[in-house]
């Protein structure tokens, strides 16, 4: 876990990876949050530094690791933001500890209804790595290898299994839904659905980017971010 930024500065803004990935490629979105907001990025159970459990954690589990973490670290009523699997694990815990999480921010999540197979999500992440600059393939393949196949593919079966649309429906919470226009993992009409789905939802596009927005358009990505969720000394209506 990494903390820094401005602790007087509103909710903190908690960065939560996909599956397989680690706080590293928060670390431009980060830097641009922190200007503005105290920043916490987390590696979750069996992903970067942390170990890896010795059983199975689904989803659920795994939303209550995160929970504990939020709690311990006084990060209550915070804006709680996934990518990709990490929408899944964000959405959860703001369900099961609303107490703590006063925003939620998905980008890309996952599993749209087009990509509901391994094949069609492995498809789509092929395709996802042409649109990306070297820079971003090198940290999520560098990751991947971090975690592992076998722990890869322990939280594939979850991911795929999760009721994105349906859980988000529960949520008590203002949620953002944010897409890079060329993602072809979540898809815009998926984005648009989630969105709808929830009493307060809202949608939007990083123009230019694809899956992994936050690394290639952090400034953009931030600026949504802030806007959805303004200190109170920078509220709108």
């Amino acid at each position: 876990m990494r903390v820094s930024g401005r602790a007087d500065a509103g909710a903190p803004v908690v960065l939560v990876h996909g599956i397989g990935m680690s706080h590293r490629y928060f670390r431009r979105l980060a830097a641009a949050l922190r200007r503005r907001r105290t920043v916490i990025v987390v590696d979750l159970p069996g992903h970067g530094a942390s170990p890896k459990p010795g059983r199975d954690v689904d989803v659920g589990e795994m939303a209550r690791a995160l929970a504990v973490v939020l709690a311990e670290t006084g990060a209550g009523g915070c804006v709680l933001v996934g990518h990709s699997m990490g929408a899944q694990w964000v959405v959860e815990t703001a369900l099961q500890a609303e107490e703590l999480v006063s925003r939620v921010v998905v980008i890309g999540p996952v599993v749209d209804d087009a990509h509901r197979t391994v094949f069609a999500q492995m498809r789509a992440l092929a395709v996802d790595c042409l649109r990306e600059p070297p820079r971003v393939n090198v940290v999520v393949f560098t990751d991947y290898l971090r975690c592992g196949v076998r722990w890869y593919l322990t939280q594939l079966r979850h991911m795929m299994t999760y009721p994105t649309e349906d859980r988000v429906a529960r949520l008590r919470q203002p949620l953002l839904v944010l897409r890079g226009e060329r993602d072809p993992i979540a898809d815009v009409r998926w984005g648009r659905a989630l969105a709808a789905r929830t009493a307060d939802g809202r949608f939007a596009q990083v123009g230019g980017a694809a899956h992994v927005a936050q690394s290639t358009a952090p400034l953009a990505v931030a600026a949504r971010i802030l806007t959805f969720a303004p200190s109170p000394d920078r509220a709108v209506s």
